[in-house]
Order: structure tokens, then sequence, then C-alpha cells
């Protein structure tokens, strides 16, 4: 379990680093700042759970941890 929650932390920190680089805010209206940024919150926890879970689905299917 402590191996999870390091792997979180990791992407984590490498999934804000890389949505940061994104400018997405083009394909939103203008004057919705609190829409946007939900949708990137939202976007990260998402990315964050599915490469965590990948991660440690590949490393318990080759007996790593």
């Amino acid at each position: 379990m402590k191996g999870k929650f390091f792997v979180y932390i990791i992407v984590s920190i490498l999934t804000i680093w890389s949505i940061d680089s994104v400018n997405i805010n083009q394909i939103f209206k203008k004057n919705r700042p609190f829409q946007s940024t939900m949708f990137y919150f939202l976007l990260t926890i998402s990315i964050i759970y599915l490469v965590t879970n990948f991660i440690m689905d590949v490393f318990t299917t080759f007996r790593m941890i």
C-alpha cells in the first residue's frame, strides 16, 4: 500500500507539470474561468487515477512489488 501512495505522488507531480504546458482555454467561452479551472481539475484527477492504476497493475502482474 505504501508503494501505491508513492506512485500517486510521483504521477501527480508529473501530471500537473505536463497539464500546465497545455493551453486549452481557447476552446472555452470567454468569461468562464471557473469552468475551465474545473475542467483542468477533473482532467488532472482522472489522468492521475488512470496512470497510477495502470502502473500498479503492471507491477502486480509482473510481481515487481
